[in-house]
């Protein structure tokens, strides 16, 4: 073990030793590692980067709950392609749906409908265009998580009465009022007042637009007076009780819809039961396909560092034929020369691998100043030094083994 350490040593002092002897040469052949590593781990890290945030996103609409919609999130079963211009012919899902549901599931621990659309809103001078005001009904509060900075939510009295009450988002609150306290101030919606009375703790941008910082939330029944029905979105959330598998609730939602449609038996479907698996199985396979297209990008330049760092051993074995000559006939066995021009190799690698990681850390810095959150990870980084090393391994070996079958004699005859 001491003398591999010994060897390693050795030849990260002679791999310092050959780039400091020809600046030039060392930094166009190492050029190519650093880039080709740059390039990996920068797709690596931007991939990860934005996999962790739309992930999170789609977690927080929570897996214990079923979305039916118009709209499927992807193909449906049986269909090789999205096909829109069935999904197109579907109704919207209505409150007479969401109170079927109510009465007769027995898996569900709470569903709530939300009809969603879009409208300018106003307060004494301030205004905001196009803000989504969402209609929902009482037990919303059970189904979407999200906490309230101030204020308060509806009452089950004051949502089936419809009253001019409204929750909006922390960013409408800081455009509309600044600094003035929001509760109790009365806000204008196409024509209709209605009265804030909470405002929901900031939460962020969400990649997959569920955030509510830009969101009023109002009574279902006051919002069929502000919105276009003809022209708005509706969806029912249903949440399943503790111990309910997605898939049992899956079924029973099946049943209840089809028997409130009066589908018949063999007829499609004419709604669709969304769920966070498939958009995350979806997102799975596409980020698995953009790594793989980085790695092959980044693998170019590291193919093109192998054969430079390659190039840089034989010249190295040249000059340094009758040194190991002499540490042949001192005794030198064949592996250690072997070992001490192999390791060398590695070296000369990991020193290009290492400046493209610093470049990827300097490029994260720079991202996160702009507001875009990355982070390089520690496997990240073991993957950097892991591509590094190998490179140096494959490039070194022919060199190294060519500096092992010398023969000493004629290694110190050479001039």
């Amino acid at each position: 073990m001491r003398l591999i350490l010994q060897i390693i040593s050795e030849s990260f002092i002679l791999a310092y030793t050959s780039l400091s002897g020809n600046k030039l040469r060392s930094f166009l052949s190492l050029l190519s590692i650093t880039v080709g590593i740059f390039s990996i781990i920068a797709v690596f890290t931007m991939v990860d980067s934005m996999e962790k945030k739309i992930t999170s996103s789609v977690e927080s609409l929570g897996d214990d709950v079923l979305f039916i919609q118009k709209w499927p999130w992807g193909p449906e079963e049986g269909d090789k392609e999205y096909a829109w211009w069935k999904y197109y012919q579907r109704p919207e899902p209505s409150l007479k749906d969401q109170y079927s549901i109510q009465k007769r599931s027995q898996s569900a621990q709470a569903s709530s409908y939300t009809v969603y659309g879009y409208r300018n809103i106003k307060y004494l001078n301030n205004e905001m265009n196009n803000v989504e005001i969402n209609g929902v009904t009482y037990h919303f509060q059970d189904v979407k998580f999200f906490n309230l900075e101030r204020g308060r939510y509806f009452t089950e009295a004051e949502s089936n009465a419809g009253r001019p009450l409204a929750l909006i988002g922390s960013t409408i609150s800081d455009e509309l009022f600044a600094s003035i306290d929001p509760i109790g101030k009365e806000i204008k919606i196409h024509g209709k007042k209605l009265k804030v009375i909470g405002v929901f703790e900031k939460e962020g941008s969400s990649m997959v637009g569920n955030s509510l910082d830009e969101t009023i939330v109002i009574p279902v029944s006051k919002a069929f007076q502000i919105l276009n029905r003809n022209r708005s979105e509706s969806l029912i959330m249903v949440k399943a009780k503790e111990g309910i598998s997605i898939d049992m609730l899956k079924s029973e939602l099946t049943a209840i819809m089809r028997s409130v449609r009066k589908l018949a038996p063999r007829a499609d479907n004419d709604f669709s039961l969304n769920e966070t698996s498939v958009v995350l199985n979806q997102l799975s396979a596409l980020f698995g396909v953009v790594n793989i297209v980085g790695l092959i990008i980044g693998g170019f330049s590291m193919l093109v560092g192998g054969f430079s760092i390659a190039n840089i051993m034989f010249v190295s074995v040249k000059e340094r034929t009758k040194q190991i000559g002499i540490q042949k006939a001192l005794g030198a066995k064949n592996y250690f020369v072997l070992l001490q021009f192999l390791f060398e190799a590695i070296g000369l690698s990991l020193i290009g691998g290492l400046l493209g990681l610093i470049l990827v850390f300097i490029g994260t810095v720079i991202f996160n100043y702009i507001g875009f959150e990355t982070a390089l990870s520690i496997k990240n980084i073991v993957k950097g030094i892991s591509f590094s090393v190998i490179i140096g391994l494959i490039s070194g070996i022919i060199p190294a083994w060519m500096a092992a079958r010398l023969d000493p004699v004629e290694a110190m005859r050479a001039s």
